[in-house]
């Protein structure tokens, strides 16, 4: 396992907010299967994790949104909390990444409420996921097909609840981050337009 994503770099994306634990887990099993995880962040410098009920730590952020391409990148990682994903999806240049990396055909994970972001950049009609429950309402709304489980993958595209099931996800997210691209080659075709 520690070899299965040797080479692969992936793009975390989270503003101030996110849920401390669905970045830093996630991250860590990543970069135990070989992963690079860069923390791609509108914040500067640092950006400030939200641990259950309160402030957490400070991460470093390796690269600026601005600079973020998915083109550097071989899977996105969407952590949850609250606040985060309600930055980010009023953020253009977040919502332009999460756009790239879907017409690419790249795998993207998300948990908790993480899928508002993929919901603002248009990319869920059509897919299976889940999510936190207090958004379920959104990801059908958005034409999303939502179901109650641990972990639901849909063409690379991995969602989770909540922290509990940050085992299955981790799981499921570095199975399909192994098999890179998932869209059909119509899709690749596009991704620069």
């Amino acid at each position: 396992m520690a070899e299965q994503l040797r080479g692969k770099r992936v793009a975390a994306l989270v503003a101030n907010g996110f849920e401390q634990v669905e970045l830093t887990e996630p991250k860590k099993a990543l970069e135990q299967a070989g992963a690079t995880v860069d923390i791609v962040s509108p914040e500067k410098d640092t950006v400030r994790g939200w641990n259950h009920t309160e402030w957490g730590d400070r991460l470093k952020v390796d690269r600026p949104l601005e600079a973020a391409r998915a083109d550097d990148y071989d899977a996105l990682l969407l952590p949850g909390g609250v606040m985060n994903p309600d930055h980010l999806r009023m953020n253009p240049n977040a919502v332009e990444l999460v756009k790239q990396f879907a017409r690419a055909g790249k795998p993207i994970a998300a948990i908790c409420h993480g899928p508002w972001t993929l919901i603002e950049a248009g990319v869920v009609r059509g897919k299976n996921m889940t999510s936190y429950p207090s958004i379920k309402t959104d990801l059908t709304n958005a034409g999303a097909h939502w179901s109650d489980q641990d972990v639901v993958n849909d063409h690379g595209l991995v969602t989770s609840r909540k922290p509990a099931d940050i085992p299955a996800f981790n799981r499921k997210m570095i199975e399909e981050f192994a098999e890179a691209t998932h869209g059909r080659p119509h899709d690749r075709e596009h991704a620069h337009a």
